[in-house]
């Protein structure tokens, strides 16, 4: 485990982080942007919601809903987890797992997965909420485990990646990884195919390794640390992997946007970006929240811009989702903000949760689920 100096030194990063758009040296902050107004072309319907425990709690967790069927789970910081009917909100179990929950929520093969802040897994039957297995791993936890049914992988806040029996959570095997010297408070989710475990680092690398024994198939670098300053140099993998057919979508604190052949690591397209949240993909364009709160379109083809939209410079935006016809992104005083693909222009707008949206919407189907800073988990529809 990393010891306090280290973790004051992440601790205070993250601050620095939340004042996006500032330098290291501004004697400033700069508040976010006022919201500009515009013609609503379309309308966001709730459809139910629900509270979820005390939501992204004190600190600077990013607990995501995850669906699998026709449930949607969520949890929040102080342990309650819940799984609900994705369709009409119903409470189906509620489980408190007495535990600071800080890395969550996974979901397959019939499991409940989530991390501690004490540096434990823990995961739960997804039909009845009853606890299967808790395992102790190097340290803790902060984004959400993922499975293939046979193994659970973990990353840990000090870069380790660790595979975990899915049946029993005994550890099958560790791959280990040095942290860069400073980092952002946080990691991406895994992604875990039949076969390959994938995690992007602090150091701006991504590493893929086979699931059976925890052995490198190949590693990629993404980002090159620049700068003079340990601050400067943070090159963060935060916002997590977007796997979509076999093309692997990441984008770095202060480094890359970049799109990697899932089998081999070989990079197929790359642009300067910088963001700590993530990105999402549709029809032939990746979308990026940039860490100054321009929000981009871009073509995968030629890597060239669509559109830029720093309306939202400063707001601390979460990563996009595309919904429907539209890219959705929520921003630090609440708001869900839909914009078009094809322009970037706003054509939606709702206030959610005043304490902030931070997660990333999830969407499925027809129906966007936004989960609040406070707990609230709304359902929401295009009219």
């Amino acid at each position: 485990m990393r010891d306090v100096t280290h973790w004051k030194y992440a601790a205070v990063l993250t601050l620095a982080v939340l004042a996006v758009g500032c330098s290291s040296n501004s004697k400033k902050e700069l508040p976010p942007a006022e919201l500009v107004k515009f013609d609503a072309e379309v309308k966001l319907d709730e459809q139910w919601s629900r509270s979820v425990g005390d939501g992204q709690g004190d600190l600077y967790n990013l607990l995501t809903p995850a669906v699998d069927g026709d449930s949607i789970f969520a949890a929040g910081a102080d342990g309650d987890v819940m799984a609900l009917d994705r369709e009409t909100g119903k409470v189906l179990w509620k489980k408190d797992l007495e535990a600071p929950v800080s890395g969550g929520v996974g979901v397959g093969s019939g499991m409940v997965l989530l991390g501690t802040l004490k540096g434990e897994v823990i995961a739960l039957d997804a039909a009845s909420g009853e606890e299967k297995w808790r395992a102790r791993v190097t340290s803790e936890v902060l984004s959400a485990p993922a499975t293939n049914g046979d193994i659970v992988v973990v990353q840990t806040q000090d870069d380790r990646l660790i595979g975990l029996e899915a049946s029993t959570g005994t550890q099958r095997w560790i791959y280990e990884n040095s942290p860069a010297v400073l980092t952002l408070r946080g990691t991406g989710a895994p992604v875990v195919t039949n076969n390959l475990a994938i995690a992007g680092l602090s150091t701006g690398k991504v590493i893929a390794v086979d699931t059976q024994r925890g052995l490198p198939v190949w590693e990629q670098r993404v980002a090159v640390p620049q700068g003079r300053s340990e601050l400067d140099r943070v090159v963060d993998i935060d916002g997590g992997l977007l796997l979509s057919g076999t093309t692997l979508y990441v984008v770095t604190y202060q480094g890359r946007l970049a799109g990697l052949d899932l089998q081999t690591g070989r990079v197929l397209w790359q642009r300067d970006a910088s963001s700590y949240v993530g990105v999402a993909e549709g029809f032939g364009s990746v979308y990026v929240s940039q860490a100054s709160g321009t929000v981009e379109g871009i073509d995968e083809r030629s890597t060239s811009a669509l559109w830029s939209n720093d309306s939202l410079a400063r707001r601390e935006l979460s990563a996009p989702a595309v919904f429907s016809s539209y890219v959705a992104v929520g921003d630090i005083e609440g708001y869900l903000h839909l914009l078009s693909q094809v322009d970037g222009r706003f054509v939606a707008r709702e206030r959610i949760d005043s304490d902030g949206l931070r997660v990333r919407p999830l969407v499925v189907g027809d129906t966007l689920y936004a989960f609040g800073n406070s707990g609230k988990l709304v359902a929401m529809k295009i009219r």
